[in-house]
C-alpha cells in the first residue's frame, strides 16, 4: 500500500514540513547556494525545502528518495496555503502568528545560557532570521491545515465503504504491533494554605516594589516563572479574547490600561497582571507568574489520596470510570472513563511508544490491574497518577472484526486525500505556477506544467 493510505495526503506531510527539525536546514560547505524550486501564486518553495524534506523523510525511515515526489508534495501544500489566504472564511491570524513566533523564540531562548548559544545551536545568523523562520513555519501550518479542513469538512464513509476499502487493500494493510488500552486518574497535588499564602505575599511584595518605582518589566525578568514571557518582561501581545485561561483573562480585562491586578490564581499558579493596552477583542498584557510547584510533603499527600481511591476501586466500592469522572483533574480523559487516547485518536496505544515512566509502572501488570500512585511531569507541572491496564492487544494482522475503527479512519483518510487532490487539480488552470527547469524531467501526478498558468 502506498504511504498515502497510511497517512493523509497533506496533513501527514504537514507534520513533516513543520517539524522543529526543519529549522536545522542550513547550507553546508560545498552545498549549492539556495534557489527557488517552484512558485505557486505568490508562495515560494525553496530548493532547500525539497532537500530538507528528503533528509527528514530518510530520518523517519521513508524508503522513497524521489526528489520529484517531495517537490510535488510541497507544491500541493503551498497551493493550499495560497488558496487559504484568499478564503474569507479563514481568519487572518498574521499578527497572532507573529507574536506566537516571538513567544516560541523566547521559550527556546530560556533553555540556553544566552542568545549566541541558541543561534549557534540552530545554525541561524541572528534572532531576526530565526524568528522569521519560525513565523513562516507557523503561518504555512495554520493556513494549510485550515484549508485542508475546509476542503474535507464534509468527508464521511459508510460501513459499506469501509468494508470495500478493506477488501481492496487488506493484503497491503500493515500488521498491528503490540498495543494496550490505558485509563488514568490524574491529580494536581494541592498546595497547603500556608504555601498558597506565601506565593500571594511574594506577589504582593513585588507589586509594592513596582509601586515604589521598579518597573513591571524588570520584576518580571527577575521573578516570573513563565518561560514564554519572563525574558520579554512578562509581555504577551495581540492576545485574542478566549485565548488565555479564564482567571487570567477575567482579571486582565477588568483592569484599566497600566493598572496592575491583585494576585490571582489559575491552573498554572499565581499571577499579577498589568493590562498594557486593549483594542476591541485584542489586548496586550504583562504578567508575573509564580508556579504552584508542590513540595515533597504535598506530593506525598496527593499520592496517599490516589492510593486510597485505588483501594476503593479494588474493593468494588466505586468503578474506575466513576472515580475518573469524580476525582481526575485531566479534562481530556475524565469524561471518557479515564481512557488515554492513542496517537491516531483511537483508544489503542503501541506498547513501544509508551513513555519510560509509565512503561516502568506497567511492568509486570496484567489486564485489569491498576498501578499504585506515582508522580510524573506533564506540561511542565508535577502531577500524580494511577493507571489501569484496561486491555492488552497482541500483535496481529488487521481485520474488520478487531480493527473496524482503525480501518474506517484509513478509508476516511483516503476519501479526504481524493477530495484534496480534486480541489488542487481544479485550481491548476487559474493558478500561476512556475517550476524550475531542474525538474523538467519529473513525471508529476498532477499536470502542474501542462494546465497551470506559466510565465
Amino acid at each position: 500500500m502506498t504511504n498515502r493510505l497510511k497517512i493523509t495526503f497533506l496533513l501527514g506531510i504537514f507534520m513533516m514540513i513543520f517539524s522543529s527539525n526543519m529549522m536545522n536546514a542550513q547550507l553546508k560547505p560545498g552545498d549549492l547556494v539556495d534557489g527557488i524550486a517552484a512558485v505557486i501564486g505568490n508562495e515560494i518553495v525553496l530548493e532547500s525545502d525539497v532537500t530538507e524534506q528528503m533528509n527528514y523523510g530518510k530520518q523517519q525511515g521513508a524508503s522513497n528518495t524521489d526528489k520529484c515526489e517531495f517537490l510535488e508534495n510541497l507544491i500541493s501544500n503551498k497551493l493550499l496555503v495560497y488558496e487559504a489566504k484568499k478564503d474569507t472564511l479563514i481568519e487572518n491570524r498574521s499578527a497572532a502568528i507573529k507574536e506566537q513566533a516571538n513567544q516560541k523564540y523566547r521559550q527556546l531562548l530560556s533553555q540556553f545560557p544566552d542568545e549566541k548559544t541558541l543561534l549557534a545551536a540552530y545554525k541561524f545568523r541572528n534572532a531576526y532570521e530565526m524568528k522569521n523562520a519560525i513565523e513562516k513555519i507557523d503561518t504555512d501550518q495554520y493556513y494549510g491545515q485550515a484549508k485542508y479542513q475546509r476542503v474535507t469538512d464534509k468527508a464521511d464513509v459508510t460501513p459499506n465503504e469501509v468494508t470495500d476499502f478493506y477488501n481492496l487493500y487488506k493484503m497491503q494493510l500493515p500488521q498491528v504491533k503490540d498495543e494496550v488500552t490505558l485509563a488514568q486518574i490524574m491529580m494536581y497535588p494541592k498546595l497547603t494554605e500556608a504555601h498558597k499564602q506565601d506565593l500571594i505575599n511574594r506577589l504582593k511584595k513585588i507589586k509594592q516594589d513596582i509601586a515604589g518605582g521598579e518597573t513591571f518589566e524588570s520584576q518580571a525578568r527577575i521573578y516570573s516563572e513563565d518561560e514564554g514571557s519572563a525574558s520579554n518582561g512578562g509581555l504577551y501581545k495581540n492576545i485574542n479574547k478566549g485565548q488565555m485561561v479564564k482567571p487570567f483573562e477575567a482579571a486582565a480585562l477588568n483592569l484599566q490600561e497600566n493598572e496592575i491586578s491583585d494576585p490571582i490564581e489559575s491552573e498554572f499558579g499565581y499571577h499579577i497582571i498589568q493590562l498594557v493596552k486593549r483594542s476591541g477583542k485584542v489586548y496586550d498584557a504583562r504578567h508575573i507568574l509564580l508556579k504552584a510547584t508542590p513540595t515533597d510533603d504535598e506530593m506525598k499527600t496527593a499520592k496517599a489520596k490516589l492510593d486510597s481511591i485505588r483501594g476503593l476501586i479494588l474493593e468494588g466500592k466505586i468503578t474506575f470510570k466513576d472515580a475518573a469522572f469524580k476525582f481526575s483533574d485531566d479534562k481530556r480523559t475524565k469524561f471518557n472513563a479515564g481512557i488515554i487516547p492513542g496517537a491516531d485518536g483511537s483508544d489503542k496505544i503501541e506498547r513501544e511508544s509508551i513513555p519510560g515512566t509509565i512503561s516502568y509502572e506497567l511492568a509486570g501488570l496484567n489486564k485489569g490491574d491498576i498501578t499504585t500512585a506515582f508522580d510524573e511531569e506533564e506540561n511542565r507541572r508535577k502531577v500524580v497518577k494511577i493507571i489501569k491496564l484496561d486491555d492488552v492487544i497482541p500483535a496481529h494482522q488487521i481485520t474488520l472484526e478487531t480493527d473496524f475503527s482503525r480501518i474506517k479512519q484509513m478509508a476516511l483518510n483516503k476519501k479526504k486525500n481524493e477530495m484534496v487532490e480534486k480541489f488542487v487539480n481544479s485550481k491548476l488552470p487559474t493558478t500561476f505556477i512556475s517550476i524550475d527547469g531542474r525538474y523538467d524531467n519529473c513525471n508529476f501526478k498532477a499536470n502542474w506544467k501542462k494546465d497551470a498558468i506559466k510565465k
